[in-house]
C-alpha cells in the first residue's frame, strides 16, 4: 500500500499520540478542548443513537461554517478537494447519462460539480444534517444549478427507501463512513446492493489502521482494510482497495463495492 506504515499505524486514541500532537500543533489545542467538551455533552444526550449524536455534531460544526463542517479549513480545500473527487469519478467513467447518488452530499463540495456535469435529474443527494441540506441549496443557488433538477433528501438511516431497486450506476460517499462505528457502516452494506445497478459500483472513503481499530471522539473512525472488505462479502458484496485514489494522498482510504466479479482500479 502506498501511505506510509507509520501513518496508518498510528492510535490517534492513545496519550502518547495526543501528547505529541498537540505539542507538534499548539495552536490546534483548543479546538481539540471544544471537541472534546462537546463529545462529553453530546454523549449524555444520544447515548446509543450515533446518527443522532453526528447530526448535533454537523448542526453545531455547519453554524460556525459550513465549509469547515465538511472537513475544508478554506475555500480553496473545498474547492481542491471537490475537484479531486469530481475528476476521479471521471476517470473511472462517470458519464453524463449516469445516475448517481450522492451518501452525505453535505454543501455540494463534489456535488456542484457533479450536478453541472450530469444529465438533467440524473444527481441524487442524500444526508442527515438539515443543517447541511441548507447550505447546500444555497451551494445551488450560488452557482445557478437549479435547473439541473438534482434531488437533495433528508434521511436517517442507511435504508436508503426513497430509491428503487437498481437505481444507480454510481453511489459515491466521501468522508461518511469515516464518522461512523461498524453497525452503520454494515446497515450501509444491507442495502446498497438493493439500488445498484448489475454494472454499477459505490465507492467510500474511510479512515486506514494497520493498527489497532479505534475511534477519536466518536467522531473519527479507524478500521484495518481486512475489516470492511470482510463485511462486504458478508452480505453478498467484492470490496476491493482503490490504489490509485492512495497515489493522490488524501488522508482517507478507499474501497470500491461491486455486487460481483473484480472492480475495475484503474
Amino acid at each position: 500500500m502506498v501511505r506510509e506504515v507509520e501513518f496508518v499505524k498510528k492510535n490517534r486514541k492513545s496519550l502518547k499520540h495526543k501528547f505529541s500532537f498537540a505539542v507538534r500543533n499548539p495552536g490546534k489545542v483548543p479546538r481539540y478542548v471544544r471537541r472534546l467538551v462537546r463529545d462529553a455533552w453530546l454523549k449524555t444526550r444520544h447515548r446509543g443513537d450515533h446518527l443522532a449524536y453526528y447530526q448535533a455534531v454537523m448542526k453545531s460544526d455547519t453554524a460556525r461554517n459550513p465549509e469547515a463542517a465538511v472537513g475544508s479549513q478554506t475555500h480553496q480545500r473545498w474547492l481542491a478537494l471537490g475537484k479531486m473527487q469530481f475528476d476521479y469519478l471521471k476517470r473511472h467513467g462517470l458519464r453524463p447519462e449516469h445516475k448517481m447518488l450522492e451518501i452525505g452530499c453535505g454543501n455540494l463540495r463534489a456535488g456542484r460539480l457533479l450536478i453541472d456535469y450530469l444529465e438533467p435529474g440524473n444527481y441524487a443527494g442524500i444526508d442527515i444534517s438539515p443543517d447541511i441540506l441548507k447550505a447546500a441549496r444555497n451551494t445551488l443557488a450560488e452557482y445557478d444549478l437549479e435547473s439541473k433538477q438534482p434531488l437533495l433528501e433528508l434521511v436517517a438511516d442507511n435504508k436508503f427507501v426513497l430509491f428503487p431497486d437498481g437505481a444507480f450506476d454510481v453511489v459515491h460517499a466521501h468522508s461518511v463512513y469515516s464518522h461512523c462505528p461498524i453497525e452503520v457502516i454494515e446497515e450501509c452494506f444491507v442495502h446498497i446492493g438493493r439500488i445498484l445497478k448489475p454494472t454499477g459500483h459505490f465507492d467510500f472513503t474511510f479512515d486506514r489502521t494497520e493498527g489497532e481499530e479505534h475511534h477519536v471522539l466518536h467522531e473519527d473512525f479507524y478500521y484495518r482494510t481486512e475489516t470492511l472488505v470482510a463485511l462486504a462479502e458478508k452480505h453478498g458484496l467484492t470490496a476491493v482497495f482503490m490504489d490509485d485514489w492512495e497515489r493522490l494522498k488524501h488522508h482517507q482510504s478507499k474501497i470500491r463495492i461491486t455486487l460481483g466479479g473484480s472492480p475495475t482500479t484503474s
